[in-house]
């Protein structure tokens, strides 16, 4: 499936509303990012407007609440609005509290669009690539990072495949797992040792 100039322009305008983003600890980009979501959402079988929405995902979200869905609705139209808006878990700054958020979150999955869920599970797929990589790097540090810590970052990324099983088995579903799953038995390992180090510890 060839991508038109849509896609060139939501890019464009990801990089933009992005630009002065980093990921956490890392300092990476923020659109390296958005690139991986919608690289595999579309690895993944995505049409244009859901790659469209994988750009976009965070941006809602992160850069501006109401004002950016309105922008984006009048730039790409209603199905790419309301995919980013399903993925969207919060329209306000500051959030609300996290564990809750995430609750509420959740519990939209098992009703979302095909697409919303598309998204959803490309963008934690990415994510949980990240995780896995970098805590065989920092070990438990890792975990700082991030405001559930390690034992609400865990909860959330296996209800998260948990509840997308519930709707449907898709292979992005069933790398998600994986990915999980690894990064659960890493874990397991470290807590089972009494002086857990980094993977560069030990070499």
């Amino acid at each position: 499936m060839p991508l038109s100039d849509r896609f060139t322009e939501a890019l464009t305008y990801a990089t933009q509303l992005h630009a002065e983003q980093i990921r956490k600890g890392s300092g990476v980009p923020y659109v390296a990012h958005l690139l991986g979501v919608s690289s595999t959402a579309l690895e993944y079988g995505a049409d244009e407007d859901e790659a469209i929405a994988a750009l976009l995902h965070d941006a809602i979200e992160d850069q501006g609440g109401i004002e950016t869905r309105d922008e984006i609705r009048r730039r790409f139209g209603d199905r790419v609005t309301e995919i980013v808006e399903g993925c969207t878990d919060a329209y306000t700054e500051p959030k609300p509290p996290w564990r809750p958020r995430k609750e509420a979150y959740i519990a939209r999955i098992p009703t979302a669009s095909k697409s919303v869920r598309l998204v959803v599970a490309a963008d934690k797929l990415y994510n949980a690539r990240s995780i896995l990589k970098d805590y065989r790097v920092l070990g438990e540090s890792l975990w700082e990072q991030f405001t559930g810590r390690k034992e609400g970052s865990l909860w959330y990324y296996r209800t998260v495949v948990e509840t997308l099983r519930t709707v449907e088995s898709h292979p992005l579903v069933d790398e998600l797992d994986r990915v999980v799953s690894q990064i659960e038995g890493l874990a397991s390992d470290r807590s089972a040792s009494p002086n857990p180090k980094s993977d560069r510890d030990r070499v």
